[in-house]
């Protein structure tokens, strides 16, 4: 997307590691990402000759997953998948979903060999069926938002 961009992460045990930065404590995860959207802002502004900021607003996380939560958990971590593919498309920059050169869908469907999703783990966390991944983004969820 032009003005923000999401990601499904699963978080493990090492993800949720405290580490010391400077006087704070800081869960690894988000240590790493804050490091990733430094280093990109620090590239950015080095390609264009600028400085400063790249993002209006601090990075906002949502806990998908709580142990033993059931099929709720299981449909509403499947729902944000789609929400999070359609993204591009529901915006009008796209016709077709799967146009979105910088989204996993291509890969969920089996278009394209990338490595950045894990299809095995969001069967192992859902029981999500994803030969019905093309169909059901179209299908589902037209009005959801995460809340």
């Amino acid at each position: 997307m032009p003005n923000h961009f999401h990601l499904m992460i699963h978080a493990n045990e090492n993800s949720i590691i405290t580490r010391i930065s400077g006087k704070n404590e800081i869960q690894e995860l988000s240590y790493r990402i804050g490091m990733l959207l430094s280093s990109y802002s620090q590239a950015i502004n080095k390609q264009n000759g600028t400085s400063g900021s790249l993002f209006q607003q601090k990075t906002k996380a949502k806990s998908l997953f709580v142990k033993d939560a059931g099929k709720e958990q299981e449909d509403y971590i499947i729902n944000c998948m789609h929400y999070i593919h359609q993204n591009a498309w529901k915006a009008g920059l796209v016709k077709k979903i799967e146009d979105w050169k910088y989204s996993s869908f291509p890969d969920y469907c089996g278009f394209r060999n990338g490595t950045l999703c894990n299809k095995q783990l969001l069967i192992e966390l859902t029981g999500y069926d994803v030969n019905r991944f093309y169909r059901d983004t179209y299908e589902t969820v037209p009005d959801f938002e995460i809340t």
